[in-house]
């Protein structure tokens, strides 16, 4: 169950909370990125309990190839096989479709591709996304869909959009059919639908309207951040937003900076998530309360400020700027360890204020200073 709990009254900016089997999500909210179901950079399930993680989000595609969902399912589901107690969200596979454009076919049945690992052929359609997700018992389950690359031809957009609204009736339905098996690890398991169009109005907005009648737990805007400028994404939003369901949650799926989350909790977005926290840090790449930071620079060699002086992560807790470029130069794990454990407790934090000041009326002073400082280079 999804609760609005006030509006801003100077933009679209919603305060929730998502009530799930795992525990409540306060939104807005990123969810931590999990590929294989750890944290890319060393990162356990206590560290993200540490940076104040609500969710964890792990693939669906990647965990079904390795170590298997099967597997995942007879030691009790995602839950007890990571250690991670809140909600997960897992993805449908649906993005890897669009990333394996050269080694896959897409049919109605669903889509036939090679393994990246070892080439196996494999078949994913809407019940086969649906029984690994099942398998998995995330708290969160999306649907399968078909993510089509930005500019896309407008005919070809529209059966796609078409395609994936009846590939997401088959999975309400076939999630429906696992929730009741007996050996179901998660009976409670949630189905967030998906939004798709490309950056084309009329096809964002009929498909919306469409999928918004199935009244699913919560709706995504997927198809989004894979080639199109900004600015497109942006009007995107702005375009779908008035038809989303007031009453469920809205997800912007692999978005994504930290001026973008701003932007688009401006929007009327409660949910994120994206790759780049982890990965910009395991190359020195940080965010800070002043803006981007390079933590190679040659200026930071004898620096012995914490990374961020208004920080509170075990970082910037317990060592320097000199310190943590000297292991990301070195290759030391523990440098990209502390560097990737900075930049989700600076993303968690973020979106703590972001609700912070959702609560107390002032979000449009907080978005007006921060959609500008977040985006430039850190001066000091």
């Amino acid at each position: 169950m999804y609760i609005v709990i006030s509006k801003d009254d100077k933009s679209r900016a919603r305060r929730g909370r998502l009530i799930t089997p795992h525990g409540t999500i306060e939104t807005p909210v990123f969810m931590n990125v999990a590929t294989c179901a750890a944290i890319k950079g060393g990162a356990s399930a206590e560290d993200l309990r540490e940076v104040k993680c609500q969710t964890m989000l792990s693939n669906t595609y990647h965990l079904h190839l390795r170590p298997g969902d099967d597997l995942i399912h007879r030691l009790g589901g995602l839950h007890k096989f990571t250690g991670w107690s809140g909600p997960i969200l897992t993805d449908s596979g649906g993005f890897q479709v669009f990333s394996l454009a050269s080694l896959r076919k897409i049919k109605e049945e669903g889509v036939y591709f090679s393994s990246h690992i070892d080439g196996k052929r494999i078949f994913m359609g809407p019940e086969e996304s649906m029984r690994i997700q099942s398998h998995l018992g995330s708290t969160i389950a999306m649907a399968f869909d078909e993510c089509i690359e930005n500019p896309a031809e407008y005919h070809y957009t529209k059966r796609s959009c078409d395609r994936t609204t009846r590939w997401l009736l088959r999975c309400k339905e076939e999630l429906k059919r696992l929730s009741g098996l007996d050996d179901t690890v998660n009976p409670q398991q949630m189905l967030f639908g998906i939004n798709q169009g490309s950056t084309y109005e009329d096809l964002r907005i009929n498909h919306m309207k469409q999928i918004r009648e199935l009244d699913l737990d919560g709706y995504a805007i997927g198809g989004l951040a894979v080639g199109e400028e900004t600015e497109e994404m942006y009007n995107t939003i702005d375009v779908v937003e008035p038809f989303m369901p007031e009453d469920k949650p809205r997800y912007l799926m692999g978005v994504g900076t930290p001026q973008n989350i701003v932007e688009c909790v401006h929007r009327g977005i409660d949910f994120f998530d994206c790759v780049m926290p982890s990965r910009n840090a395991r190359h020195g790449n940080l965010f800070t309360w002043n803006g981007k930071m390079n933590l190679l620079n040659e200026k930071y060699k004898e620096d012995l400020r914490p990374i961020d002086e208004n920080c509170g992560c075990p970082a910037c807790r317990n060592h320097s700027r000199a310190y943590i470029r000297h292991l990301i130069k070195a290759k030391e794990a523990l440098g990209m360890r502390l560097a990737v454990l900075h930049n989700l407790y600076f993303y968690n934090e973020l979106m703590q204020k972001i609700r912070d000041a959702l609560d107390a009326g002032y979000y449009e002073s907080f978005y007006q200073k921060y959609r500008v400082v977040l985006g430039e280079r850190n001066p000091d």
